[in-house]
């Protein structure tokens, strides 16, 4: 199948997470089990029992969020159950029409995508050689992404618009998104094999969606945020001094420091000159550092102190120690400590 995508993503010809295949078939019965099992219950409901759908399906999971790269090689009508999370389809080849309920029609391509709130059945009228990303968002973990983003609960049920120009640079924030989960989920060794970089991951995608697509809070969401004040960055950064090795995430130091991410991050870039992650990664690498600097050789491994200071994947760590130290974390070890 020829590829079509937006310029500037170079999504893989043969798809997106092609290590992660769970289901190529053409008989109807299968296609229907294995979709209804991942995403949600659906029928087809123009296909008679001849009908062969030449399907292909690869499937890789970033926390709580399922990604789908989904083919179909004939034309194909996909009527869905009432959905329970949010769902975002993203057409890479062919045409679509899909609605929700009885919501205006979104004709998808790979310059549009569509997005579907909760509650409602989706219809999917896919054209021969369509394929497109689907990806499943929880309810309750985008409520909460949300409500990190504004400092405070959400008192009615987000809702998005239902078309998702890929053109704009809010668009492409989203494809880039899913071009970075491609490149992580191919590589046995890359960031999702890692917790803290999978939830890192997770969050990506969650907040490029509420930042890239309209929706009934995105006015608030939009609005100028007032910086946090000196007394919860510090407060943050004797957090963040006392625990490095925690698994720490931008909205989980915001809750401890009770202010929004927003507020959070504008009051470390205001005070601190770098993000709350940004702050936290230079500080395990000086932790990291003091440590093999003081090691004696073959007491411990590189992979070892790493690990203790909540360092994850560790090509990222050997890149960023050398930008900072000027050497390979395998010279310090090798070093005799003063």
């Amino acid at each position: 199948m020829g590829q079509t995508y937006t310029p500037g993503v170079p999504f893989a010809t043969s798809g997106l997470f092609r290590r992660h295949a769970i289901a190529s078939c053409g008989d109807l019965d299968d296609a229907r089990q294995v979709l209804s099992e991942v995403f949600l219950p659906l029928d087809f409901p123009n296909a008679s029992a001849a009908t062969k759908l030449n399907m292909s399906l690869n499937v890789v999971k970033v926390g709580r969020v399922t990604l789908g790269y989904l083919r179909f090689g004939d034309a194909v009508r996909i009527r869905t159950a009432h959905a329970a999370n949010f769902h975002v389809d993203i057409p890479l080849a062919g045409r679509a029409t899909m609605r929700a309920g009885h919501r205006v029609p979104v004709y998808g391509t790979p310059r549009t995508a569509a997005v579907f709130t909760p509650g409602l059945p989706a219809d999917l009228d896919c054209d021969a050689e369509f394929a497109q990303v689907s990806v499943m968002v929880p309810t309750a973990g985008l409520n909460l992404e949300l409500e990190n983003f504004l400092g405070h609960s959400v008192t009615k049920p987000l809702e998005f618009s239902s078309e998702l120009d890929l053109t704009t640079n809010a668009g492409c924030a989203v494809l880039q998104t899913l071009h970075l989960i491609d490149l992580a989920s191919n590589d046995e060794h890359g960031l999702l094999q890692h917790p803290l970089s999978e939830q890192r991951l997770e969050q990506v995608l969650m907040g490029s969606l509420l930042l890239a697509q309209p929706h009934n809070y995105s006015e608030a969401l939009n609005s100028t945020v007032a910086s946090a004040g000196s007394r919860p960055v510090a407060k943050a950064v004797d957090l963040l001094r006392a625990h490095p090795e925690h698994p720490w995430t931008v909205s989980g130091l915001a809750s401890e420091v009770a202010v929004s991410v927003r507020s959070l991050q504008e009051g470390f870039r205001r005070t601190v000159g770098t993000t709350p992650m940004g702050y936290l990664r230079e500080l395990r690498l000086e932790r990291a550092h003091a440590e093999l600097s003081n090691a004696e050789p073959g007491s411990v491994t590189v992979t070892e102190v790493a690990a203790k200071w909540g360092i994850g994947h560790l090509g990222r760590f050997a890149s960023d120690y050398r930008r900072r130290f000027s050497e390979h974390p395998s010279d310090t070890i090798r070093r005799p400590s003063l």
